[in-house]
């Protein structure tokens, strides 16, 4: 074996994403790829402090995003969202989607959180790499009444997805919630 290839199997390491967000009755599921190494090891979902998913979510369901993560969870929830990840593990060095290992994906039961919240009525991807996943891994096995669900893809609110300003991610997020979550309209 090279040393190359060594030190890309020693550095890579197996990561287990978070259980569901869920609230009373959800209308609305926003998919991550796999939490970063700052969200697991705060074992919160989007802990990087320059993670713009508490500032949009906040400013969009009016609620503080600097309130303790419980209160957060739970605003989120009461607004009608449900958050989890594509994967529920995967190889990784880092915290790079990039980084993801493709072969050591395995999915998370997606088909069976629709089928037990039948009041989702889309599903928002939180990045290119969540969604490409949920193509790959998740759709293929939907069983057809779920893979009616309408899908669309937003752009990452990770800080290292600087392409767009904060303002413009946010805009973009109101336009996708508003049509099933009234009160953001």
């Amino acid at each position: 074996m090279s040393s190359a290839i060594g030190q890309r199997h020693q550095m890579s390491e197996r990561v287990h994403s978070f259980a569901p967000l869920l609230g009373q009755a959800p209308r609305v599921l926003i998919l991550g790829s796999m939490p970063g190494r700052c969200s697991l090891d705060a074992d919160r979902y989007y802990a990087h402090p320059r993670n713009a998913f508490w500032p949009i979510m906040g400013a969009l369901l009016g609620f503080e995003p600097a309130l303790e993560y419980p209160a957060r969870c739970r605003a989120l929830t009461a607004g009608g969202i449900a958050l989890w990840d594509v994967m529920a593990s995967c190889e990784r060095r880092g915290s790079l989607d990039a980084d993801i290992v493709a072969a050591s994906i395995v999915a998370n039961d997606i088909a069976g959180l629709l089928a037990a919240e039948p009041g989702i009525r889309v599903i928002l991807f939180n990045g290119g790499k969540a969604e490409e996943s949920f193509r790959r891994h998740v759709q293929p096995t939907l069983p057809a009444g779920l893979a009616s669900v309408p899908c669309h893809r937003l752009p990452s609110t990770s800080p290292a997805h600087a392409g767009l300003s904060l303002a413009a991610k946010h805009a973009l997020w109101r336009e996708a919630l508003a049509p099933y979550l009234p009160a953001i309209g």
